[in-house]
């Protein structure tokens, strides 16, 4: 067993982060503040071969694996995991449409996802079914030539903003059999928008409720077979998980070099506060917990990437271990920079504000245990 990244995966990592410095860490603080999300950025990480991650090449993808995919998120997210998350969301949607859609849906639709000439947005969450995502109401009905959606979904990334809507809606009965997969376009008949959400953090992107009222759907808009979508929707989160793992660590892991930074500069009692061996031994845990998730992140990329019967419970349990030590790793950091760290100017701030949803999205922390604990049992 080999732990060390090869020298092309080393390549994949220095690129994303190459790309986050020079394009998303100088400016995050800025987004952050005004709100502003940068669409000329995330089209340029789309050139370097970003938002095709995992898709084939024949459609322009970049054909990598689920690790180097956290790799990239990684990288990314040291930079803004507001932007890097988008990004990723973006990527789940791609990798959906290739594995399901069919050879024409392939050919249509990915080139231009790939290249970002349009950028795709998530659609399941809805107000009264968060958790419980096989409790969704958003209907399609098949009417004419094509389908009519009613309903709506909230806490959608790239709401009014992104050109594609993949939505998950009841076309059949209860339950998670009774959903499919169907991709709207922006704009289209009966489809409108919420206003942009005031959120705690990842504000350099657009949250927004997603309206359908008698939407207009194209009948070829259907992405895969009728009645498979929430297992489609299910796939797709087992990687989305990975990612939003990935970009909590990579944003961990600059608040915690951000903290070495300032402790060897701040002065206290006459000595650099990097001396005081209490706080040594605080930073010695952080760096121990995030090397531990890196590792658990890894591990659970690998069992996707060679397709392992847990690898769904993997996914889980890396989302919620990761997440949570990113989350506590960057409140440490902030504390550790007292009351600088209070401050929006140092980023330390901002991070544990981006950081807090990372262990709700993508289904909470609280699911991912129920996941992990049902496995166990059927594994028993």
């Amino acid at each position: 067993m080999d732990f060390a990244l090869n020298e092309e995966q080393r390549a994949v990592y220095n690129m994303a982060r190459s790309f986050s410095d020079d394009n998303i860490a100088p400016h995050a603080i800025k987004w952050d503040e005004t709100g502003h999300f940068p669409v000329d950025v995330i089209k340029q990480a789309a050139q370097l071969g970003m938002a095709g991650i995992y898709v084939k090449e024949d459609v322009g993808g970049s054909a990598l694996s689920r690790l180097d995919a956290t790799l990239i998120f990684e990288a990314l997210a040291y930079g803004c995991p507001s932007i890097g998350s988008f990004i990723s969301i973006h990527n789940m949607c791609s990798w959906m449409i290739d594995q399901f859609g069919n050879e024409q849906q392939r050919q249509k639709w990915l080139p231009k996802l790939t290249s970002m000439e349009l950028i795709c947005s998530y659609c399941l969450t809805e107000p009264g079914s968060g958790s419980d995502a096989a409790a969704l109401t958003t209907k399609g009905e098949f009417e004419g030539n094509g389908w009519k959606l009613n309903g709506a979904k909230t806490f959608i990334s790239g709401g009014n903003t992104s050109d594609l809507y993949l939505t998950m809606a009841r076309t059949g009965g209860d339950g998670s059999k009774g959903v499919s997969a169907i991709l709207v376009e922006n704009p289209s008949q009966g489809l409108s928008f919420g206003a942009n959400e005031k959120k705690m953090g990842w504000r350099a992107q657009p949250t927004s409720l997603v309206q359908f009222d008698d939407c207009k759907v194209p009948a070829d808009h259907l992405i895969g077979e009728e009645g498979k979508g929430f297992s489609y929707a299910m796939a797709g989160l087992d990687g989305g998980r990975l990612n939003i793992a990935a970009s909590a660590l990579g944003a961990a892991q600059c608040a915690l070099d951000k903290s070495l930074d300032y402790m060897k500069e701040r002065k206290a009692f006459g000595k650099s506060i990097s001396e005081f061996q209490a706080l040594q031994f605080r930073i010695a845990d952080m760096e121990t917990e995030l090397a531990a998730a890196r590792v658990l992140l890894r591990q659970a990329a690998w069992k996707v990437d060679t397709s392992a019967s847990d690898k769904t419970k993997y996914c889980a349990m890396a989302k919620r271990f990761v997440t949570d030590i990113a989350f506590n790793v960057a409140n440490q950091a902030l504390q550790l920079h007292g009351g600088y760290g209070y401050l929006s100017d140092y980023g330390v701030e901002k991070i544990v504000r981006d950081l807090r949803v990372h262990q709700i999205l993508e289904g909470t922390n609280e699911i991912m245990r129920v996941i992990i604990a049902r496995q166990m049992f059927s594994e028993s």
